[in-house]
């Protein structure tokens, strides 16, 4: 049976279920295939409105929107929803009783739009329920993503990592190294640095390999050792997103191998971010491998605060504290020994700076410039930076 059999048959206005059907097949070949099951009721409720002019039930409201959710579960895209919908419409409408047979001729316009409100109720109904499940498909997979990158930064799991890691395409089995970007406003998941970012590396280096997520504040980038650019990139992007006028950091850790590698490097990336914040250091890339030896003053947090206590304790014995002394020493050191660059930093005078490593060594017995006395004054000085010296103990 065709339709334009239909259209020609004469008699009454019902339209029979197999008439009906045919037009559902017709739909359904005219919007490439959509399972011609999606329009449950539609023309029905069609052909009553035209013979009636009703409004849409709230039972047929709900009905498109479980329709719509079953859409979306199924895979059927929305574009192909909506066609076959419009083309149940347009296929249906010369055939309706009210639109064959209307009562007056002056019928004809009301029968339309009470018809094409129909059609309207319809498709807005199939897409809010098709929108709806995939808005809790995003939410289930972002936090399922969100478990995972918690898991792969955290170390828990790692049994399982390495399978679950194949989501997204990471091959833990590998060497990793992590980049991780600190600024003045946290990173958040789905913010648009973080967005910009991602988007930008994944163009240049494909959506598989490389990571980007957020953890804690910090913007994170992961990476497999051989993609040696990556965390350059990582750096340059940023300066396009947030500026060089924005205070941000990036630490950098060591290539680490294996499921746990992730976890490692991570640390060794944030751990470059705090001893990097801590000593004031230059530079806005603090590298894991250039800080190892600051690494090494932490691991043993009780001799290093011990060794803070004996060489520094007699500072706060002075008027303003130890503060401005500590601060002298530290430029000190980092400018080299040279007073006049150490001055530069602190924005004082050379003689003050002077001043205050005498006084320095007049309170603990130890001379900035002697290099004997100094390396042992330095050390004290990088420890008590580290471990929060003299308002907190042992804060490594």
């Amino acid at each position: 049976m065709t339709v334009p059999a239909l259209a020609d048959r004469e008699g009454g206005v019902d339209l029979s279920a197999d008439d009906l059907g045919v037009l559902a097949a017709k739909a359904s070949a005219g919007a490439d295939g959509v399972p011609a099951d999606l329009l449950d009721g539609y023309l029905q409720t069609l052909v009553e409105v035209s013979e009636s002019g009703r409004r849409i039930r709230e039972d047929e409201l709900r009905r498109w929107r479980d329709i719509g959710a079953q859409a979306a579960e199924r895979g059927v895209p929305m574009r192909g929803l909506i066609n076959l919908y419009m083309s149940a419409t347009w296929l249906a409408w010369p055939i309706l009783p009210g639109v064959r047979h209307p009562a007056r001729a002056d019928r004809l316009g009301p029968v339309g739009e009470s018809v094409f409100r129909a059609a309207d109720a319809a498709i807005m109904t199939l897409t809010a329920g098709y929108e709806e499940v995939q808005r809790w498909a995003v939410r289930r997979e972002e936090s399922i993503r969100r478990e995972f990158i918690d898991d792969l930064l955290d170390g828990r799991g790692l049994g399982r990592l390495a399978e679950r890691a194949e989501r997204y395409g990471l091959q833990l089995a590998g060497t990793h190294v992590v980049a991780v970007a600190q600024a003045p406003e946290a990173f958040l998941d789905g913010g648009s640095a973080a967005r910009e970012v991602e988007n930008a590396l994944r163009f240049q280096f494909g959506p598989r390999d490389v990571l980007v997520c957020t953890k804690d504040g910090l913007l994170v980038c992961l990476a497999p050792h051989h993609l040696e650019t990556v965390p350059d990139e990582f750096v340059r992007q940023l300066t396009t997103t947030l500026g060089s006028g924005t205070p941000w950091r990036v630490g950098v850790g060591r290539p680490q191998p294996g499921p746990g590698g992730a976890v490692r490097s991570f640390e060794q990336a944030r751990n470059a971010l705090d001893i990097g914040s801590r000593l004031d250091l230059p530079g806005r890339v603090l590298r894991a491998r250039d800080l190892l030896v600051y690494q090494v003053l932490r691991r043993d947090s009780a001799a290093l605060t011990e060794l803070v206590e004996e060489v520094l304790e007699p500072l706060r014995g002075t008027r303003m504290g130890p503060g401005p002394l500590l601060e002298t020493l530290l430029a000190y050191f980092m400018a080299g020994g040279v007073a006049t660059i150490a001055a530069k930093r602190l924005h004082v005078g050379v003689r003050t700076v002077t001043y205050r490593l005498n006084r320095v060594k007049q309170l603990t017995g130890y001379a900035a410039d002697d290099p004997a006395q100094a390396f042992a004054l330095q050390v004290a000085v990088l420890g008590a930076s580290l471990i929060g010296w003299p308002d907190h103990h042992g804060a490594v």
